[in-house]
């Protein structure tokens, strides 16, 4: 029986053409503000780090192990709940999510030692493991291809604003009210979010498709949701009478084949994309980019108070100079990436180059760190090479969002991330064990070993992401020549 074709109303507040409007960026700005809140629970261990050494009689290595704590279950979660995103409704999935880290803050806030914090962190990661991919995820579904790249960013620089606007108040509350009162603080502020998220949160996009079994309208109580994918690609727009992607010439020839729209591509299996250049080039790209963020988070508090000797309350505003550059290192990489697609750059140009560009500039910044004279020079190299480093997020979410078939989206984002935050299993340990072994030096290596991996992931992003080949691959097409930006 053929399914009779069945039309979704645009979500209200959007528009048909371009996607956006009103309640798009309402949902977008809730989205920003849960991925703060998100980045305060993981950053609020790392400003605490030498009061909870003290109070629990922690060596740096047990330390950094029970921050690894933290990612045992995160990368399970984010496989898992990936997969169900391609599913279920991605509103009720982050609601789910806020109300259950608040919650798993509450056995360190009330007391105990390494073994309750340890418990509570693992229970915390598992419920935040699968927040960025879900939240890109609900965010690129109110926007088409082409104007992804600023919502996108904006979802991540909920990322560092979160470290920018609660470092301050963390550390001055931990500084007076002790480690366990921001953990009270940060649970309460996750229950505040979850509510207004039930009000005003909605699942976004609109569908034009012929598949079985599609519902005949809106699901009651929510708006219609799509998988991130479900407009259309193109980046340039579609030339007279082309239906040809981001870049293609209308006069490409009879053997280019046009690509099919994201409401008819074929689901293609998983192994195969994940045996795609592209998902493995831009997974080893953000993976050596997150080892940055996680020694941030863990690990930069310390290095400015025990190693370069600020004191604590300057180092609690000084740990927010390389979350400051990785904003505006994202909002960069958004308006560049944005220009190029618009003069019709390939997304290898766009986000392969330009991200690999960024890894590279903060691999250059880490390795220098040797050469450095003085605090005020280590300090500035340091905010670079962390802050440029660990911007490349928006670069793999909206690259895989464009690799993948929007029924496999949800799960191409959450595996990637369950790859990626491995790094911040391996990372705090073995920092760790480098600052037990070494001292203050081994704050130093362990910036240099950064350096190290961000050269090998820009290398693997210039080398091996270039998604329109790979969704031709995918969808058994050769690939459409490409025109130049002009």
């Amino acid at each position: 029986m053929t399914a009779v074709p069945t039309v979704h109303r645009p979500p209200a507040g959007t528009s048909p053409a371009t996607g956006g409007g009103t309640r798009a960026w309402t949902v977008t700005a809730l989205l920003v503000v849960f991925m703060m809140v998100n980045f305060a629970d993981k950053s609020v261990l790392g400003l605490a780090a030498d009061e909870i050494r003290s109070d629990l009689h922690l060596s740096a290595t047990e330390f950094g192990l029970a921050n690894s704590a933290f990612f045992l279950l995160f990368s399970v979660a984010a496989v898992a709940v990936g997969l169900a995103a391609d599913r279920l409704s991605t509103k009720t999935l982050i609601l789910v999510m806020a109300v259950l880290w608040s919650v798993a803050q509450v056995p360190a806030a009330f007391g105990g030692g390494l073994a309750v914090l340890v418990v509570s962190r693992v229970l915390l990661g598992a419920a935040e493991g699968p927040a960025f991919p879900v939240a890109q995820k609900a965010t690129l579904a109110w926007f088409p291809d082409e104007r992804r790249n600023l919502p996108g960013a904006l979802v991540t620089l909920g990322v560092t604003l979160g470290v920018i606007v609660s470092a301050p108040g963390l550390s001055w509350m931990i500084q007076h009210h002790g480690w366990r009162a921001a953990l009270w603080t940060l649970a309460a502020a996750g229950l505040v979010w979850a509510a207004a998220w039930a009000a005003f949160g909605a699942d976004g996009g609109h569908v034009v498709g012929s598949e079985a079994g599609a519902e005949a309208g809106p699901t009651t109580g929510t708006e219609a949701r799509s998988s991130v994918g479900t407009e259309a690609r193109s980046s340039a727009g579609t030339q007279a009478g082309s239906t040809a992607g981001p870049g293609v010439a209308a006069d490409a020839g009879p053997d280019a084949q046009a690509p099919r729209s994201p409401e008819t591509r074929a689901a293609a299996p998983y192994r195969k994309i994940f045996a795609s250049r592209t998902w493995i080039g831009v997974t080893l790209a953000y993976f050596t980019s997150y080892w940055s963020v996680a020694l941030m988070l863990v690990w930069l508090p310390s290095y400015l108070r025990n190693a370069l000797g600020y004191p604590t309350d300057l180092a609690g505003t000084v740990v927010v100079a390389p979350w400051l550059v990785g904003a505006l290192a994202l909002l960069a990489q958004a308006g560049i990436t944005g220009r190029l697609m618009r003069r019709g750059a390939g997304s290898r140009r766009a986000r392969g180059w330009v991200g690999g560009g960024l890894l590279a500039l903060g691999a250059a910044c880490c390795l220098a760190l040797p050469l450095a004279d003085g605090r005020t020079a280590t300090t500035v190299l340091v905010a670079l090479g962390f802050g440029l480093g660990g911007s490349y997020a928006t670069v793999a979410a909206t690259t895989v969002a464009e690799l993948a078939p929007p029924s496999r989206a949800g799960g191409a984002l959450g595996t990637m991330n369950a790859v990626v935050t491995a790094a911040g299993l391996a990372a705090p340990a073995v920092v760790g064990a480098l600052v037990d072994a070494r001292g203050t030096d081994g704050y130093q290596t362990a910036v240099v070993l950064s350096g190290l991996l961000l050269a090998l992931g820009a290398a693997a992003s210039f080398l091996l992401v270039d998604p329109q080949r790979d969704v031709a691959r995918l969808d058994g097409r050769p690939p459409a020549p490409t025109v130049r930006p002009t």
